[in-house]
């Protein structure tokens, strides 16, 4: 077997490109198509002129602190940057004990942002009572200067900018781990329908929307994803999949569903992927839409809604230390 074509031990390990290409030439020639056509299309009318304000996203720093300067000791520099707002998408801990916990929402606290927000992962046993430690039940979380958003939004006011933002957070994330892990449900299992607010500029999650800042094996939730196509958030935050780090545009059209519909068909064999129809007319429909939506943009000078995803998981892959930046949106 060649160097690189085996599946990786852990789900949450990215394949190799040669795996992925081995396991379906279409949908990897497809899926990177796809990429490139995002990245030529322009910006949104959702962009806001300035002044801009300007979001500092992480996630899954897991009891480490990057500093707020580019003097960071682990082997990539990991530095926050200056921003109006922090948001932080889950898994502060590892063990998920107040002590850990109470330890990062500290250090969040002291951090020179106007604005401090966020949200448990399934690593912050503390914040379900399902998952809490016996010995932490009766402890209360000193939040200082932290807003911890849960199943709630906040609206935040910036008078300087004459401008005001609405964030919502939730934790629920598809099952993966025992039952020290916590706000799980059942994979399938529809736990977002309804929840997420009309009007949500900022949403923030720690599972991913599924087949976006995702793994190839798609970790991440299909009932989020069909709540953002209702919701259509100016700026998606999470974080869980460390692998999918990064930040993606996405505009709600049919270049966006063809893509996805070719992401949630079953993969069997690579031949048999490309004797399926559907896959061809798919692919078809991603390129052609996905080129036209490069010509409205680019050459016709047209503007259409998007939304920006922000995977901001901090940590390397399955490494154990801090590799990956902070993500900034300015918006």
């Amino acid at each position: 077997m060649f160097w690189g074509s085996r599946l990786p031990s852990s789900p949450f390990d990215p394949p190799s490109l040669l795996y992925t290409f081995l396991s379906s030439p279409l949908k990897f020639m497809l899926h990177h198509t796809h990429e490139v056509l995002l990245s030529l299309r322009g910006s949104s009318y959702n962009n806001a002129p300035p002044p801009s304000i300007r979001l500092v996203c992480i996630s899954d720093t897991h009891t480490f602190k990057p500093h707020t300067t580019s003097s960071a000791t682990w082997t990539k520099d990991v530095a926050l940057p200056p921003g109006d707002v922090l948001i932080h998408a889950g898994d502060l801990s590892n063990d998920g004990s107040f002590s850990a916990i109470q330890d990062q929402i500290s250090w969040l606290s002291s951090l020179p942002y106007e604005h401090k927000l966020v949200i448990a992962g399934n690593h912050d046993s503390y914040f379900d009572p399902r998952s809490r430690h016996p010995k932490d039940r009766h402890k209360s979380m000193q939040w200082g200067s932290v807003h911890y958003l849960h199943h709630s939004t906040l609206t935040l006011h910036f008078p300087q900018r004459s401008r005001s933002l609405n964030f919502y957070g939730a934790p629920q994330i598809p099952m993966c781990g025992g039952p020290d892990f916590a706000f799980q449900y059942q994979r399938g299992e529809d736990a977002w329908s309804g929840t997420i607010p009309l009007g949500t500029d900022i949403l923030i999650t720690h599972t991913p929307p599924r087949y976006h800042l995702d793994l190839p094996n798609a970790l991440g939730c299909e009932w989020l994803l069909k709540e953002i196509w209702k919701i259509r958030p100016r700026v998606h935050v999470f974080g869980h999949v460390h692998a999918g780090h990064g930040k993606q545009r996405v505009w709600w059209d049919g270049a966006q569903k063809a893509y996805e519909r070719l992401r949630g068909r079953r993969q069997i064999w690579f031949l048999v992927d490309f004797m399926d129809i559907r896959n061809w007319v798919d692919g078809l429909q991603l390129c052609t839409q996905g080129i036209s939506g490069v010509l409205w943009s680019r050459i016709w000078g047209g503007e259409e809604a998007s939304s920006v995803l922000v995977n901001a998981a901090l940590l390397y892959n399955n490494s154990g230390h801090l590799g990956n930046p902070p993500t900034v949106v300015d918006i």
